[in-house]
């Protein structure tokens, strides 16, 4: 299957979505898991389409990422819907979901069979996908504390609750996406951390999550400052996933760069 295949793969799961987040707002419980899982399906097809025509995860490029996270966002949407049934919650991944359809649409990238040896081990591909979930999550999360800072007098516990378990969640899936890195690390370049620069935003990124755990877990009323510390650390996670790449200091020493 073929990147050129994208959009008519594209387009039918992002109407299921959109027909999934509608039918939430109706309150009616079947037609929005029919129809969100029936999109996440069709999304899915296409990324096993592509993993077997690459002979490889699609996994490696900046455009396979976006891929994934496409996916994820309705994954991490019908999740929280079914836990806590907050209805816009499908509407929020839905959009997410098609911004990174549309770079990919409108920005396609070249994807290459070739897979350096790094990229060959069998911890790369549980890395990356555990990492991309955290990320749906986490930016489900950031948007709540834009929600919070905006709303300020107006929010509730609730808001607040639904916004630390994003956290939690998403931190608990960074915190295993960093393990996998290490093994992954250790079995491609003989060890398992190397302060690369990548590496090193990745750390910055979990302690910023880890500080807004503890900050919250010490019973803070504060709601704007933990607000803030959210998207503080989501700069940061926005650092360590794409960010680098135009940062001197990771241009032709990275280890993660496999150009």
């Amino acid at each position: 299957m073929g990147w050129n295949s994208f959009i008519w793969f594209a387009i039918p799961a992002f109407i299921c979505w959109c027909l999934g987040a509608f039918f939430a707002w109706k309150g009616k419980k079947a037609q929005v898991y029919g129809f969100t899982l029936l999109g996440i399906a069709v999304f899915f097809y296409f990324i096993l389409g592509m993993w077997i025509s690459l002979e490889r995860p699609p996994l490696r490029t900046m455009g396979e990422t976006r891929l994934w996270y496409s996916f994820f966002m309705p994954v991490a949407g019908i999740i929280v819907y079914s836990r806590w049934r907050y209805k816009w919650i499908l509407s929020f991944s839905t959009m997410m979901a098609l911004v990174f359809i549309c770079v990919n649409l409108f920005k396609p990238e070249i994807h290459s069979k070739t897979l350096m040896p790094a990229l060959q081990s069998p911890w790369f591909a549980p890395h990356v996908i555990v990492y991309i979930f955290s990320y749906a999550l986490l930016g489900a999360a950031a948007v709540m504390a834009l929600f919070i800072l905006i709303r300020k007098e107006k929010i509730t516990s609730k808001e607040m609750n639904l916004t630390d378990n994003l956290v939690y969640v998403g931190t608990t899936f960074l915190t295993f996406g960093m393990l996998f890195g290490a093994l992954w690390a250790k079995e491609a370049w003989g060890h398992y951390w190397a302060w690369d620069p990548k590496e090193t935003w990745a750390a910055v990124t979990w302690m910023a999550y880890m500080l807004y755990i503890h900050y919250r877990k010490a019973d803070s009323k504060d709601m704007q400052t933990a607000a803030w510390i959210i998207l503080a650390a989501f700069i940061c996670l926005q650092m360590c996933w794409w960010g680098i790449n135009y940062l001197p200091s990771a241009k032709g020493i990275s280890i993660h760069s496999y150009n």
